[in-house]
């Protein structure tokens, strides 16, 4: 009877001893995959696809999983996408769809508190605001916030997700980027006193243009001018001899 109480206390020593020193893991955390958040939300195929067929996708998850400043990104509902014009995304080449994609990232992680304080233009993945490229504004009226583009304003519905980390809002219009939607910009007016839409003309050594008031100083015309006082002076003298 001792030996036996004796084994088992030797067992559940040596069971609590390896229980001590071999901790269960953590749960796998793995690394943040922007498509996988959007198709557990629900209602944003287009922008899924678009995501992946212009390779965003990827280069979101590389920068969330090697960078410390963290992305916001504006995701536009499949209604947002059915919204526009029909034929909108297939006029676009893929240069110009993969700076649409850009045009809803933020480089930086925004809350929705810090729309608030935001400073205008808010600069974008398609190109940096400061110089004038896709300028992107937010507005906010209490606690609704408003991105316009200069071409349509969208309003955030409410946040996908957030990790202090990356940022997804729903966006209830896709964001029309000024320089892929916009009407070109006008001619500047001619300033006063210029001669617009009027071409011009290089002129040929010694020729005036038919238009030019400057004299005609060219040899062919010099020569003729000496010739004609040359014989306006012999007629001169002529008649004066006659007298």
């Amino acid at each position: 009877m001792k030996t036996q109480l004796l084994f088992f206390t030797f067992f559940s020593l040596y069971s609590s001893f390896s229980s001590a020193q071999s901790p269960s893991p953590a749960p796998p955390s793995g690394p943040t995959n922007v498509t996988a958040i959007l198709e557990k939300a629900g209602q944003y195929t287009t922008f899924i696809k678009l995501l992946k067929a212009t390779q965003e996708a990827n280069q979101i998850n590389t920068q969330l999983n090697n960078s410390n400043q963290g992305l916001t990104i504006f995701a536009p509902t499949d209604n947002a996408f059915t919204s526009l014009k029909p034929g909108t995304l297939n006029s676009l080449n893929d240069q110009a769809k993969v700076q649409l994609v850009q045009f809803h990232i933020l480089p930086t992680f925004i809350s929705m508190s810090q729309f608030q304080t935001v400073s205008n233009p808010l600069r974008t993945q398609a190109g940096n605001s400061a110089n004038g490229e896709f300028p992107l504004n937010v507005t906010t009226s209490g606690n609704q916030v408003n991105v316009t583009t200069g071409v349509d304003t969208a309003t955030v519905a409410n946040t996908v997700f957030t990790d202090g980390s990356l940022a997804v809002y729903q966006v209830d219009k896709v964001l029309l980027p000024l320089d892929l939607f916009g009407s070109p910009a006008a001619a500047p007016a001619p300033a006063p006193g210029s001669k617009a839409g009027k071409a011009v003309t290089a002129k040929a050594p010694g020729a005036a243009a038919a238009d030019d008031d400057t004299p005609d100083v060219s040899p062919a015309a010099t020569t003729t001018t000496v010739a004609i006082v040359s014989y306006s002076v012999a007629v001169i003298a002529a008649i004066c001899l006659n007298l």
